[in-house]
């Protein structure tokens, strides 16, 4: 297969990596390869941390977030530099070509990193993760919560984009211009958190363990730091039916979706009947520091306590 004048040689197409959808590799690699116009866009400008499941979703599966020697030249590359010390070079999809290698290379889900390949300390958003509660109508509590958080931020004159995560939640995004770096970002998201579990403590909490949280949705804003990823807009989910990390509109959400509502075999329909939601977002890049003094104000009129 030739594209964007690079030779993949496909293999194993045949074989079945979502068997309950009876769906295989090359299912898979076709719907990167129909997607990919859209895809790269929001994925070109960082590195990837590649979840591979080689034997399809009912085998063993790895992370791999070091670009492997055997990757041809041609997949961009980025230098990582770890916390710890050291480094790792993390692929760059920048091409339908580098997107279909990875899909090839068994990568059924990218996550990207949160800031982008030229500058790793300032990330381009802040993202909230929004889990099910163990209990109740989970689809329902994290609709609820999604509004609740674009309320939120919209009090503090922020405009919240969102996607289903393919999985169990729906990921919240606001789009930054890159002026704070991850730890501002994350005392900023975590604020929001708190003003949130202040305002719903029945609801919503910030205990990590899944075991102390009580029935309720965690409001994960952890994903806001160095080295922390999410998964790319439109990436594949190692779901049963496999489903897709979908972005979507507000009245999507208002009128029912859910986390896996849409799949790779909806996706490009979809995509032929509707812009995508995200097109143009990072166009509405929040300075983060314009908003501190709102959000500050917002804690002392709800009387949240220094945390």
């Amino acid at each position: 297969m030739k594209v964007d004048g690079h030779q993949i040689d496909l293999s194993k197409r045949d074989k079945m990596f979502f068997p309950d959808a009876g769906l295989s590799k090359g299912d898979l690699i076709d719907y990167y390869e129909k997607v990919a116009d859209i895809m790269v866009p929001h994925m070109q400008h960082y590195g990837v941390s590649m979840e591979r499941f080689p034997d399809g979703v009912q085998g063993d599966s790895f992370f791999n977030k070091d670009t492997p020697d055997y990757f041809p030249d041609w997949i961009t590359r980025v230098a990582i530099e770890k916390r710890e010390g050291g480094q790792f070079h993390a692929p760059v999809v920048d091409s339908a070509a580098a997107l279909i290698y990875l899909a090839n290379q068994a990568v059924i889900t990218p996550h990207l990193y949160l800031a982008r390949t030229d500058d790793l300390e300032h990330p381009d958003k802040l993202v909230f993760d929004l889990d099910p509660p163990s209990t109740g109508d989970p689809a329902a509590a994290l609709r609820q919560a999604s509004l609740r958080v674009r309320e939120l931020m919209a009090e503090v004159d922020m405009q919240t984009w969102i996607q289903t995560s393919g999985a169990n939640g729906f990921h919240l995004i606001v789009p930054l211009d890159r002026s704070a770096d991850f730890e501002q970002v994350r005392e900023f998201a975590k604020d929001c958190a708190r003003v949130l579990v202040n305002r719903h403590p029945d609801d919503y909490t910030l205990e990590q363990r899944k075991d102390k949280r009580d029935g309720k949705i965690f409001l994960d804003m952890l994903r806001n730091a160095y080295g922390a990823t999410s998964v790319a807009p439109y990436a594949v989910r190692a779901q049963p039916t496999a489903s897709v990390a979908t972005p979507i509109e507000w009245q999507e959400l208002e009128d029912g979706a859910g986390p896996q509502s849409w799949t790779i075999e909806t996706i490009p329909h979809r995509l032929a009947q509707k812009n995508d939601p995200w097109q143009g977002m990072m166009r509405h890049s929040y300075k983060l520091g314009s908003h501190e003094q709102k959000l500050r104000e917002l804690l002392a009129a709800e009387g949240v306590d220094d945390d």
